[in-house]
């Protein structure tokens, strides 16, 4: 260290600004949305409070409790979530190996194909059509299946499985009288929960996050997930503050309702972000090991 440069310090010390600007401008976001989730409403709306609670209340959350509708919308986005994962990973694992295996015939040409959706694909029109045409407008299965196997995905797994899965391992299975379809879920299979947990992770958050497909095909609001109803409530202030549990009979002025309806927009994006806020540090060890690895060509 004692023979380090000017420009090296130079460089270490904007780096230093850089990372802690971004930083900030990162946390200040989540730091404010909590802190508005308990705060009293007139501070909020008023500037009162701009980082750190005022005149705390969980009045926001008690309400996102006592709504049916929210709760359905969680109920619907569990549901699309661990369904499409669990497909998700069933179809692209056998694929990735499949395609990181040498002895594969017609691999190239595969890859090609793959290769190709990433760069052109039939846009919001078709892909409405093809989804109407097969009948799965109002079903969970117009969430689930568009997306379901990305090339990003296949890519990176395949690369994974080339990296991590030697040759000789597979042959000496084969030798011991191993099948193909054996040595992938006794052997493959346990050496890649980096891999596995991290497209787990990307493919759930995409599907916990997604209110687009939702908004696309489906006219049930039973089926509504969760994000298109925290959509509703943010952008379209669609907040009935009786059907929140506020009040029973009695009659809130339009401001109140205004103030509830701010002070529920925050508690919902609080409930809605605390699983995968949960579930990201026991995950979060595997990131480098299955992406660096899986995204690295030899």
């Amino acid at each position: 260290m004692k023979n380090t440069s000017m420009s090296d310090k130079s460089f270490g010390v904007i780096n230093t600004i850089l990372v802690t600007f971004i930083t900030l401008i990162i946390i200040y976001p989540l730091i404010f949305v909590i802190s508005a989730s308990i705060s009293d409403p007139s501070a909020v709306s008023t500037g009162r409070m701009w980082l750190w609670p005022v005149d705390i209340t969980f009045e926001g959350f008690k309400k996102v409790f006592a709504n049916e509708v929210i709760w359905l919308g969680y109920r619907n986005t569990i549901m699309y979530t661990v369904l499409g994962t669990a497909l998700h990973l069933f179809v692209l694992l056998p694929c990735a190996y499949a395609l990181s295996r040498k002895e594969l015939a017609g691999k190239k040409y595969v890859l090609w194909f793959i290769l190709f959706t990433m760069l052109f694909n039939g846009g919001l029109i078709p892909t409405y059509l093809v989804i109407k045409n097969l009948q799965m407008l109002d079903t969970i299965w117009a969430i689930v299946i568009p997306g379901l196997l990305g090339a990003w995905s296949i890519l990176v797994a395949r690369t994974f499985f080339e990296q991590t899965i030697p040759d000789q391992l597979v042959e000496a299975s084969k030798i011991d009288g191993a099948s193909d379809y054996k040595i992938f879920w006794q052997i493959v299979l346990p050496l890649s929960l980096p891999i596995i947990a991290v497209m787990a992770l990307f493919h759930a958050v995409a599907l916990w996050n997604q209110y687009f497909n939702a908004l696309i095909y489906l006219s049930n609001d039973k089926l509504y997930p969760l994000q298109l109803i925290l959509r509703q409530i943010l952008v379209l202030n669609e907040v009935d503050a009786s059907g929140a549990g506020g009040g029973g009979g009695v009659a809130e002025s339009f401001v109140e309702q205004i103030k509830t309806a701010s002070l529920i927009k925050y508690a919902v994006i609080i409930v809605s972000a605390l699983p995968l806020l949960i579930a990201y540090p026991f995950l979060q060890r595997f990131f480098v090991k299955g992406v660096l690895i899986g995204s690295v060509k030899e």
